[in-house]
């Protein structure tokens, strides 16, 4: 592991990882470019954080804003090491339920912002042959749940997306690593979550019960914020990191379910899906 300072720039720093994670990264020496939605939010950054912080406004819905955020972090802090895609927030209900208009809002946060910041970020990466990206998925871009379907689907598209960046990008020296929390003390099923009432009966057992689950719960999750970001703390400053890291109990045990799930499934039609190519020599 290396000990030197390391440049981050994270977006969606008003709350929850972003806010706890840029808070560590400054406590132990490191310089930290965060972006946040409001100006006022912004400033109060740069008064708590001095010359080691610089706060940006920046909606990741808005192109130009991400763009200009980048391209000022840069230029605060002469570089950047580190690039964390975590502005998000969670789209609750059932996939019936959920309106064409809520399911484009949750892919212009969860799936075209972290991409409006790779579009913008890769270049200065690339120049300097270096870098590493983490983007803030979830246990729900790997398992599905009742209820947190289009959540899911956005957070399934970046996971997709790490994956295949890390292929591009690896021969150059950048790392990415997919962050896939579960069930932590932050305000993602709180006032951070859109939840769009369950009004059809033939749901109420799968996904009303399901979100009536998560509201009751947060709050009293047993993931601790600093915990997981004292892990990425850490992390960007190994030499081999992961591609896939669950974090929780919950996280490390949904991830083995599914993948053990999915293997038993596939071997019991591995013979049939096999059966659709040509024979062989034709």
């Amino acid at each position: 592991m290396s000990a030197t300072p390391k440049h981050w720039f994270i977006t969606g720093v008003s709350t929850g990882f972003g806010a706890v994670l840029a808070e560590l990264a400054l406590q132990n020496g490191d310089k930290v470019a965060a972006t946040f939605r409001q100006q006022e939010q912004a400033d109060e950054f740069n008064q708590k954080a001095g010359e080691n912080g610089r706060g940006l406004v920046c909606d990741v819905t808005d192109e130009a804003q991400v763009k200009q955020a980048v391209a000022a972090a840069i230029q605060a802090l002469g570089h950047l090491d580190v690039v964390v895609n975590n502005a998000g927030y969670g789209s609750l209900g059932s996939i019936e339920e959920i309106d064409d208009a809520e399911v484009k809002r949750q892919f212009e946060v969860n799936v075209y912002g972290p991409l409006r910041v790779l579009r913008a970020v890769l270049p200065h990466l690339r120049e300097r042959r270096s870098g590493h990206v983490l983007n803030i998925t979830s246990i729900g871009g790997l398992k599905t749940f009742p209820g947190v379907g289009v959540y899911n689907a956005s957070k399934f598209a970046l996971e997709a997306l790490g994956e295949s960046l890390a292929q591009q990008v690896g021969p150059l020296g950048i790392k990415v690593t997919n962050i896939e929390p579960s069930g932590f003390r932050t305000d993602w099923a709180g006032r951070s979550a859109n939840v769009v009432k369950t009004n059809i009966s033939d749901y109420e057992e799968t996904v009303g019960k399901n979100l009536a689950g998560i509201q009751g719960y947060s709050g009293r999750q047993p993931g601790d914020p600093q915990r997981a970001a004292q892990i990425m703390f850490d992390l960007v400053r190994q030499d081999n990191p992961p591609l896939h890291l669950p974090l929780g109990k919950a996280a490390v045990k949904g991830a083995r379910d599914k993948f053990t799930a999915l293997v038993q499934e596939l071997e019991s039609v591995a013979s049939l899906g096999e059966s659709a190519d040509f024979p062989e020599g034709q």
